[in-house]
């Protein structure tokens, strides 16, 4: 698990029923295309960042204590982005990344007495992480 996980699941952030992340800049091939998947999939606002031609500001959510994010077009073919999202459930949240086009690249995993965690690819082949807050996890 990487720091972003450990932070998550050392119960720092709590979650909630948006879909919360700490700090994220995504590169994309086809900005429209991964616009279209996290609109889908989180519910997140991405428009045009006021002022610039080639920046979109990630809004995920007014009022929420998570932090927003941007997107861009990949600089480099290595650019990479990995950030873990609060969701309410990793298993849905799994099926839906499939339906939109991602993939899993590792599937739920608990975390024991913190919750579950799970790795997944999206349209542009960046990696994320999804995680879910679970007492009980074993």
């Amino acid at each position: 698990m990487t720091a972003s996980a450990e932070h998550k699941a050392s119960g720092d952030q709590k979650g909630a029923s948006g879909a919360r992340i700490v700090w994220f800049e995504i590169p994309a091939d086809n900005v429209e295309r991964a616009r279209r998947f996290y609109r889908a999939l989180f519910g997140w606002k991405i428009e045009l960042f006021q002022g610039m031609q080639d920046y979109w500001q990630i809004d995920t959510g007014a009022g929420q204590e998570g932090l927003n994010g941007g997107m861009m077009a990949r600089q480099h073919p290595h650019q990479p982005v990995v950030h873990y999202v609060d969701v309410p459930s990793v298993n849905q949240s799994l099926e839906t990344v499939q339906q939109l086009g991602g993939k899993v690249l590792m599937p739920p995993t608990a975390v024991p007495g913190m919750g579950y965690f799970a790795v997944c690819q999206d349209t542009e082949n960046n990696t994320f992480g999804l995680w879910e807050s679970d007492e009980s996890a074993k």
